[in-house]
């Protein structure tokens, strides 16, 4: 019995001993974190327990981010900005030929900066690498809204087309011309690898007219009239964009006069741009 005994003792020391390893060998430093099959173990430093994760990981991305793709789309981009245009007419020849009446000129023919807009929907554009995603192709289809919004009381008619002034103080008047639009640039984007980057682009684009109005409105009652005005219905412009982390701003610059006779109008467009990149 007494042999027992000592026996049993001297397990329990044993045991002991080999727990007391067991616990040392596995102890974390401070900071340390520890992984047991689908456990993580994590020792802040100064605690005395552990917090315990079951069966979660952490995934670290790395900072400079994913490949960019050969070929990315964005849909529907949205351009909000202004209108207008530079006038080179003759207008001493425009009232020989009967397009403007006597009285209309430059001065008459000027807009309001802040209420002619453009608005541009582009369907989608593409871009596609051509050098080391720096260099890029982008391209795409939309729609080039704009709207011409005129100080004085110009009225426009059609069969032939005329303009000229209105005895009457209208309140709201505009012409609205509206194009299908190819864009085509090339861009450089300075930091491929960031989703808000920083980058250009210039190219030009090819518009056709497809539905063109001159808009009244006095006193609640609403006048519109449908038709081109004899305005070119081709219209190729100079075109760019900068990027500038999240904010990107777009322009553009007709090559050539938006009218087929009469006068003689530049139009061009700024603003900003809605886009993924």
């Amino acid at each position: 019995m007494k042999r027992i005994f000592t026996l049993c003792i001297a397990l329990c020391t044993i045991m002991t001993a080999f727990a007391q390893t067991d616990s040392t060998a596995t102890k974390a430093p401070e900071g340390d974190t520890i992984r047991v099959g689908g456990l993580i173990i994590i020792r802040k430093p100064g605690s005395k327990g552990r917090e315990i994760l079951h069966d979660k990981e952490y995934h670290y991305h790395n900072r400079r981010g994913d490949k960019p793709s050969n070929l990315s789309t964005n849909w529907w981009i949205v351009d909000i900005g202004f209108a207008n245009y530079t006038d080179d007419s003759n207008y001493p020849a425009a009232v020989t030929s009967g397009f403007v009446t006597p009285g209309v000129g430059k001065e008459q023919m000027k807009l309001k900066t802040g209420k002619s807009r453009n608005v541009n929907l582009w369907f989608f554009m593409q871009k596609l690498n051509v050098a080391s995603h720096i260099l890029n192709l982008k391209y795409g289809l939309g729609l080039e809204l704009n709207n011409y919004h005129f100080d004085e009381n110009v009225v426009f008619v059609k069969n032939p087309t005329q303009i000229s002034l209105s005895a009457d103080d209208i309140k709201k008047k505009k012409l609205a011309a509206d194009y299908l639009t190819v864009p085509l640039m090339l861009n450089l984007n300075f930091t491929p690898r960031r989703k808000n980057g920083f980058g250009l682009s210039a190219g030009i684009s090819a518009g056709y007219l497809y539905s063109a109005r001159y808009k009244t409105k006095n006193d609640g009652d609403v006048h519109k009239v449908k038709d081109d005005f004899d305005l070119e219905r081709f219209k190729l412009s100079y075109i760019g964009e900068i990027a500038l982390g999240p904010v990107r701003l777009y322009g553009s610059l007709a090559m050539k006069n938006m009218w087929e006779k009469g006068l003689d109008m530049t139009p061009y467009n700024f603003g900003f741009r809605l886009s993924n990149w």
